[in-house]
């Protein structure tokens, strides 16, 4: 029996050191995983496994020990489960994103609701190389974004208004930069926008409202974490719409799909041929 083992490890079945035993990784997006999505694994784990799961350090769920004679079987149960094979090779990835702004007190983007449409979008997209991309809501950076091929990371840029101002301090104790002033007998609030981490802090804090801000998103591209270790670089300055993350993240896509290698991730496709012209292409698709 010929068995395409390439073709089952680019479908999810990674081959064990286990003789014709495979390692079935499954599509999530975000984390996310409805209790009849927990059923269909919890049946196929206890039925065609050795009864549990191996969470991935992405987000990711595997059941090992599927037996290859097993694997149709398998597929018609993910099916009907209204779940299917995770994504292996050179291919758009797993999308890993926290809860975001509708769970986390701190988060202040819908990560959720933005992992779920890139997934939509790109899930198992084929291109020179693996490509990562991790969504955080805000600058705690759970989702460590700086290390995938893109990373989005929730901000906020904050404003001072001084006639709403009671110059109670409160902003200033809990930046955690310490890059707010607040001299009350000189009735002046000052920020060092170099030191911001644009966290949002300092506007959840104000009693009055003296601090707004705006929401946006940090992109960074290039990141890796592995053998060879590369920050991604923020090559756009802050968008403030979702259509604008979208379009740059298609820009990316495109572009790596067209300049890359094989076996080459975006980070080194990025040293051999400069920023540049990523840049341009970024910078004419969010206009």
């Amino acid at each position: 029996m010929n068995v395409d083992y390439a073709a089952l490890k680019k479908d999810g079945f990674m081959l064990q050191k286990q003789k014709d035993c495979f390692s079935m990784r499954l599509h999530t997006s975000g984390g996310y995983l409805s209790i009849e999505q927990m059923k269909t694994i919890y049946g196929i784990a206890e039925r065609y496994g050795k009864g549990y799961v191996h969470l991935t350090s992405r987000q990711g769920v595997e059941i090992p020990f599927i037996k290859l004679q097993d694997i149709a079987a398998v597929r018609k149960e993910l099916q009907e489960g209204g779940m299917e094979q995770g994504a292996c090779g050179p291919r758009v990835r797993t999308i890993t994103a926290c809860q975001g702004s509708t769970v986390c007190p701190n988060g202040l983007i819908d990560t959720q609701k933005l992992a779920k449409k890139l997934d939509e979008r790109y899930y198992c997209r084929d291109l020179p190389h693996k490509f990562k991309i991790g969504i955080t809501g805000c600058c705690n950076n759970c989702l460590k974004t700086e290390e995938n091929d893109l990373g989005i990371k929730g901000c906020l840029i904050p404003s001072w208004n001084e006639q709403d101002c009671i110059y109670c301090g409160a902003c200033a104790k809990v930046c955690p930069n310490q890059c707010i002033v607040v001299d009350k007998e000189a009735k002046m609030v000052t920020i060092d926008r170099d030191k911001c981490r644009k966290c949002g802090k300092c506007v959840r804090s104000c009693p009055k409202k003296a601090w707004t801000g705006k929401v946006g998103y940090q992109l960074n591209f290039g990141g890796t974490f592995g053998n060879h270790f590369r920050k991604g670089q923020q090559l756009l300055p802050i968008l403030y719409s979702e259509e604008q993350v979208i379009r740059a993240a298609d820009a990316a896509l495109d572009y790596f799909q067209k300049n890359g290698r094989p076996h080459e991730r975006l980070a080194l496709m990025l040293e051999r041929v400069g920023t540049d012209g990523l840049v341009e292409t970024l910078q004419e698709a969010v206009r």
